[in-house]
């Protein structure tokens, strides 16, 4: 590296790291994965009596511990029994005590949603009158704080770490094979290595703290390390260990038994026969197994975060699984082999320079690598956002819109470098009889300075003899000699690098490569924060689920909501049906069904169901029997409407063994 690259090359360093941490920093607490549809008692309601037990609804299954739900009283004294548990789907309930008196009590939340990340939150409701509280609502949000910065940094540095270890090892076997003798080669991709092992260790230790207390002193408590350990995170987090250790042999033999120079042939040119083309051909199986390895732990790395995080939960979640292993790869191979030959072009030893070939081998594995990310991207985005509208309305698709943009501005700038290549490659043909030439020459001469060297010894032996002043003189001469020779590789050496650095083609590649490693790093810290935000489909649903308003026929956020009176004939035979059926749309829906009395209060039914049908369509009836949940409360998920269109919904409420009745409304769905 010339003295005047260095220190612009130390400046794109600084620079590029005060970006990372400024997005770090402005992502803040890591955003829930798992959005809160639904409550009972709902948010600000006010019941007449207290109720057996409080029941949360969320978009997703998540994970409980004792203190998972919490209930209040104004005092802030617990008054449920701690043991939450799951109540079907993705409800989750916690007894209360009884007895309660009126008041406003607190609702809070700290659950950990299925793709690892902490949910948390608050709410009040009010039994008798509302009443004030001495319970803060506000500030329940999980992931923040200390932690969460430390934890977005070991995620940025683990996701780095990976992509140099796999992209570095994936450059030398698929690209540069002699790379694997080069010092600056083999300490990248230890490097990156030891920041992998590093980070994933540091998210071990703070992943109790990050989904509990939010406290830095809790990093080293042994109970919350041991729970951390019993989550799906942490299994992963282990498994990534382990699949380390298999990487650390994997590096050991690439810098160790391949590295090793292959035989060299005959002076006529021949190839060796015997025992040297038998370590050919062991070569040639190292190289396959090498491979063959670290493309099955590469693989399995990569496969700890697709089966914990976003690819794990949702919409076809078993082909976004593998989907987001590809990805990863594909990731992996392009930004780690471009930072492999960024360090190869700045930092390889004059007398072993990177060859064009070897940066054209990688121009054809970017290539692959871009057209892999660029499928797997399409539908991961169509996945995780759903519409269109969610590119701009929502905070997932605001940063998938900037990393679409650097990667377009990274293809553009890897286009540039595929020409420079191209010149180099012409460059080195061109040259290449020369520089065989000036070898024969250089060969020529220092036969001649042997055979001068030889005259000189045997003149100074035949007039000194074999006496002490002689040898003594023909010794100082093989030192003259060993140092002239240190001299001359120097300066060979020195010139070598000179003509190496002045090529223009070679210094355009350089700058090129240079500048979509500065943009690699900033796209790596998107595509950090991108994993710790909320998917744009689950936030639309969340706000849906959020403007749903007390009486609707059809809400237009997505949420279907239907009052329907209903009266039996009996004494207690009348009252009120609510329906909610979220996200009204095609496929898997929640609906919740709460009954009143004509004063306003929750009361149970012997019997409740209901049936949906699409008449335009002759489909249905299709019938859904819901769970009870609480008194005046009956959910069911996962409820199948296979079409859009104007639907039929009949509730069949019974208040005694003959009383009875069927009511309905019609609901545009989808």
């Amino acid at each position: 590296m010339t003295r005047t690259t260095a220190p612009r090359v130390r400046t794109l360093a600084l620079l590029l790291l005060a970006t990372v941490c400024a997005l770090l920093t402005a992502a803040g607490p890591a955003s829930a994965h798992a959005a809160l549809t639904g409550s009972d008692p709902r948010q600000g309601a006010v019941v007449d009596k207290a109720p057996a037990q409080v029941s949360l609804t969320f978009s997703e299954t998540v994970s409980l511990d004792d203190d998972s739900l919490r209930v209040l009283d104004p005092e802030g004294r617990r008054v449920d029994d701690g043991r939450p548990a799951g109540k079907g789907g993705t409800t989750y309930a916690v007894a209360l005590h009884a007895g309660l008196p009126d008041g406003t009590y607190t609702v809070a939340y700290q659950v950990v949603s299925a793709d690892s990340h902490p949910v948390s939150g608050a709410y009040t409701f009010s039994i008798g009158a509302p009443s004030k509280t001495s319970v803060p609502v506000d500030g329940q949000e999980a992931g923040g704080g200390v932690v969460g910065l430390l934890y977005g940094l070991g995620r940025y540095v683990s996701y780095a770490g990976f992509v140099v270890l796999a992209g570095g090892a994936a450059f030398v076997l698929a690209c540069w094979p002699r790379g694997s003798g080069v010092r600056p080669l083999q300490r990248l991709v230890v490097t990156g290595w030891l920041a992998l092992t590093a980070a994933t260790l540091l998210l071990l230790l703070l992943r109790g703290s990050y989904t509990g207390s939010g406290k830095l002193g809790d990093v080293f408590d042994l109970n919350l390390l041991g729970q951390a350990l019993q989550t799906k995170s942490g299994a992963f987090l282990v498994s990534r260990l382990l699949l380390l250790a298999a990487a650390a042999l994997f590096i050991a033999v690439l810098f160790g038994a391949y590295s090793r120079p292959s035989p060299t042939p005959l002076h006529d040119g021949t190839a060796r026969r015997g025992p040297d083309a038998s370590e050919d051909a062991e070569k040639r199986d190292l190289t396959f197994g090498l491979a063959a390895g670290g493309t099955v732990v590469a693989a399995g790395i990569a496969a700890t975060w697709a089966l914990s995080e976003h690819a794990s939960v949702g919409l076809q979640a078993g082909l976004a699984m593998p989907v987001d292993v590809l990805h990863l790869l594909a990731v992996a191979g392009w930004l780690g082999g471009l930072t492999a030959l960024i360090v190869a072009l700045y930092r390889a030893p004059a007398d072993t320079p990177v060859p064009a070939s070897a940066v054209r081998r990688f121009s054809r594995v970017a290539f692959g690598s871009v057209v892999v990310l660029v499928v797997t991207g399409v539908y991961q985005s169509w996945r995780q956002l759903g519409s269109w509208s969610a590119f701009t309305d929502t905070r997932y698709g605001q940063l998938l819109l900037v990393k679409i943009a650097l990667v377009a501005v990274m293809v553009g700038v890897a286009y540039l470098s595929r020409r420079w290549t191209a010149q180099l490659a012409g460059t080195a043909s061109a040259v290449a009889p020369e520089r065989e030439k000036q070898r024969a020459g250089v060969a020529g001469g220092r036969g001649k300075e042997t055979a001068g060297g030889s005259g000189a010894s045997k003149n100074s032996k035949d007039s000194g003899g074999s006496g002490g002043f002689g040898a003594s003189k023909g010794s100082g001469g093989s030192q003259r000699a060993a140092q002239l020779a240190r001299q001359r590789a120097a300066m060979d050496t020195a010139r070598k690098k000179r003509l190496r650095d002045a090529d223009p083609h070679r210094i355009g590649l350089r700058r090129s490569v240079l500048t979509e490693a500065g943009i690699a790093v900033v796209l790596l810290a998107v595509t950090t924060v991108l994993t710790q935000t909320e998917p744009g489909r689950t936030e639309q649903e969340a706000r849906a689920a959020d403007r749903s308003p007390a009486s609707s026929s059809t809400a237009a956020s997505g949420t279907v909501t239907l009052d329907m009176p209903f009266d039996t004939g009996s004494a207690n035979g009348k009252g009120v049906v609510r329906v909610e059926l979220v996200p009204a749309r095609t496929g898997d829906n929640d609906m919740h069904l709460y009954v009143e009395d004509p004063d306003g209060r929750a009361v149970d039914l012997p019997e409740i169901k209901v049936a949906f049908t699409l008449e335009a369509k002759d489909l249905g009836p299709l019938p859904v029997v819901p769970d009870h949940i609480t008194t005046g409360h009956w959910s069911a998920s996962g409820v199948q409407l296979p079409m859009a269109g104007d639907w039929k919904i009949a509730v069949t409420v019974r208040t005694s063994d003959i009383d009875q009745v069927t009511i309905s409304k019609n609901a545009q769905i989808g």
